[in-house]
């Protein structure tokens, strides 16, 4: 259960990372996954691809597919809605750290 929880957090910081990352440039799905892993982030391929889905699917991301050495690649960036999501993320997140940066761990009361 626990581990299922903190997947599930986990996905949602990816969701945050790829809706930065693709405000600042376009970004495809192998480039992606090693960003991910320079973070630590060890996801496979099919994780990755259904969440640019989805978030292609809720509008918050635009897909562009571009021929690159012989191969369709599908590049992705943030859309106005995206951006506004990001916005949201980010301000509820500084809300989050405010909160609990202070937290001790140790302290079980």
């Amino acid at each position: 259960m626990a581990e299922m929880v903190l997947r599930d957090l986990l996905l949602g910081f990816i969701r945050i990372h790829i809706l930065y990352h693709a405000q600042k440039e376009p970004i495809y799905g192998l480039d992606f996954l090693q960003e991910l892993s320079r973070h630590g982030y060890q996801i496979s391929p099919g994780t990755l691809y259904p969440i640019f889905h989805n978030l292609e699917a809720k509008g918050y991301l635009v897909a562009e597919k571009q021929l690159v050495a012989g191969k369709i690649r599908k590049y992705y960036r943030t859309t106005p809605k995206g951006v506004q999501a990001l916005r949201e993320a980010y301000d509820k997140a500084g809300e989050l750290w405010a909160e609990i940066q202070d937290l001790d761990l140790n302290d079980r009361s």
